[in-house]
């Protein structure tokens, strides 16, 4: 949820460092042919030679120190110099007091050695101080630094336009979130991720192929917000109208000729009116879930390890976990899928259950697709997936679906059993809801088989049920489990297509049905009356559709190993749809 909050004085929230980047520092002067042909000797300060050089200044006066306001690099050659040990160790401690960036001394016949009171000033303070050991035109070097300086200036100026009329372009082109993040992370050239307020990751980009940037991502960023981390990010609120939604973090990165704050400022103006823009509080983390189980449902990572690193970071807990995939589908589809989700994963939390909600891609309206975490001693209950399913009916418009609902796991040829909906408050009319739970799986492949088992059950059980709660369980389908944990094998797919190619080479031929024809007969072994009526075919029909496939399979569809061959290599087909 948005925090509101007030401002207060000096409550800027502003990264340091930005205006920094586009200055040279005391060793890239160093570096200048100007310089480097007077053999410069650094004597203090070699820690300290990347301070940004401001400006660079002659000065031959024991006033210099009240004369500088920061940053500076000053030029001299100490004619103007105190000479006893006192006024030299004054004139140390007043420059470095004064934060300028350094001290250049030129060494001649006045002063061929630099004073040892003030080397040791200098070191004592840790303020750079260079001597040059032979003769150099001091205009040369201001005009090579200055001109550089201006230079960068220049540069600053045309990226600051180019990063502003980048995230403007943005913002009035209504891009989403994530595209955003991605967009700063290119300008960046470094990790940038988008977190609310809870330190859960919304969007990230610039990561690596394991995701090592977010790993433990809550508890580091939670560090780095105190400034307790060992990482040195920059943070940047993302809020609008005394409205904070989260904040945006650039990991560590090469500097940027606009400044990298300005650059994560900018980036973070573009998040919040894409914010405002947004329909509800809750759709950056919908679109999160949406993008990882799509993700995960599509094949769309480089690595398992960098894949757990984003769901832990998205605050679905992964090591120590039993994960557990699931589908709900509602009916009337024509609900709001987001609304649908919303409700989910409310409900879930409230079960407490750990989980990620999202729309299920490529499939109807109103159906979703969890991934559920839960510790090894606390597991699924039916009751929680009864309760997750009736506040989806709610949110579907249908009421709760009956207070009298019974429902129980073993019951029926597919282990499912309804919940009536005849009864209780908001039964009438109430929206049908299943919910299919895959088995359970210690890792990301498992889940992956877990949801395609959930969405075997659903498919299986879709327009059996006119309203109340249908919960289904995948231990209850031993072979759909066994082939689910196979899918993947070369062997279960070669026999899938042995067993069914005659009828795929009919249907593809005649237009014809055959496949889902014995679909139906493997769901209902036994009872051709209801096997006839799922394929929604008269009785004569579908027994002339049965004779038909023993023959071009030149099998007996009512011997027990023959089916159960046959029933595997479509379930391994449907698998792989």
């Amino acid at each position: 949820m948005p925090d509101r909050r007030g401002l207060t004085a000096g409550d800027t929230d502003r990264p340091e460092g930005g205006s920094s980047a586009v200055l040279p520092t005391i060793r890239d002067v160093l570096r200048f042919d100007e310089v480097a042909r007077a053999l410069p000797e650094v004597l203090s300060g070699e820690d300290e030679l990347d301070r940004p050089v401001r400006w660079v200044h002659v000065s031959e006066t024991a006033e210099s120190a009240r004369l500088v306001s920061g940053g500076e690099l000053l030029l001299s050659t100490g004619a103007g110099w105190p000479t006893d040990d006192a006024g030299l160790l004054a004139l140390a401690d007043g420059l470095a007091a004064g934060g300028i960036a350094g001290l250049v001394l030129e060494l001649s016949d006045r002063m061929p050695e630099p004073p040892a009171s003030l080397v040791a000033g200098f070191r004592a303070s840790g303020m750079p101080f260079v001597v040059l050991h032979r003769e150099v035109r001091f205009i040369a070097i201001t005009e090579a630094v200055h001109s550089r300086i201006i230079a960068d200036q220049m540069v600053a100026l045309r990226a600051r336009d180019e990063i502003h009329a980048l995230f403007t372009e943005l913002s009035l082109r209504g891009s989403p979130a994530d595209f955003i993040v991605a967009q700063a992370a290119r300008a960046l050239a470094a990790p940038v991720v988008l977190e609310d307020l809870n330190h859960r990751v919304i969007a990230a980009s610039g990561i690596d192929a394991a995701e090592v940037a977010i790993v433990d991502w809550e508890q580091r960023s939670r560090q780095a917000h105190r400034g307790t981390g060992e990482e040195r990010w920059l943070i940047t609120p993302v809020e609008a109208r005394g409205m904070r939604w989260g904040h945006l973090i650039a990991l560590s990165g090469l500097p940027h000729p606009a400044g990298r704050s300005n650059v994560l400022e900018q980036a973070a103006v573009a998040l919040a009116l894409s914010r405002l823009a947004d329909r509800d509080a809750d759709e950056w983390t919908r679109q999160s879930h949406d993008r990882l189980l799509g993700a995960l449902l599509g094949r769309r990572f480089a690595s398992e390890s960098g894949l757990v690193a984003r769901f832990e970071a998205s605050g679905l807990p992964v090591a120590g976990r039993v994960l557990s995939g699931a589908v709900i589908g509602a009916r009337p589809s024509g609900a709001d899928s987001a609304a649908l989700a919303d409700a989910a994963t409310r409900e879930a939390r409230d079960q407490g259950l750990d989980v990620l909600v999202a729309q299920h891609p490529g499939r109807a309206a109103g159906m979703l697709v969890l991934a559920v975490s839960s510790r090894p001693e606390r597991p699924v209950t039916d009751a929680a997936l009864t309760a997750v399913a009736q506040a989806v009916a709610r949110a579907a418009g249908g009421g709760a679906g009956g207070a009298g609902g019974a429902v129980g796991g073993a019951a029926g040829a597919g282990g499912a059993a309804a919940a009536s909906g005849a009864s209780g408050a908001g039964g009438l009319g109430a929206a049908a809801v299943t919910v299919a739970l895959g088995s359970q799986a210690p890792g990301i492949p498992g889940l992956l088989a877990s949801i395609a088992e959930a969405g075997q059950l659903i498919a299986r059980a879709d327009g059996k049920r006119s309203r109340g709660t249908t919960i289904l369980r995948a231990e209850h389908r031993p072979l759909l489990r066994l082939v689910t944990t196979l899918g993947a094998d070369p062997r279960m797919q070669e026999h899938s297509e042995l067993m069914l190619r005659p009828l795929i080479d009919y249907d593809i031929a005649n237009g014809g049905d055959l496949l889902d024809v014995l679909r139906a007969y493997a769901a209902h072994p036994g009872n051709r009356t209801k096997a006839a009526a799922a394929s929604h075919l008269s009785r004569s029909v579908f027994y002339q559709r049965i004779a038909l496939i023993e023959d071009l399979l030149a099998m007996d569809l009512d011997d027990g190993e023959t089916l159960s061959a046959l029933h595997a290599a479509l379930l391994a087909r449907s698998a792989r749809a």
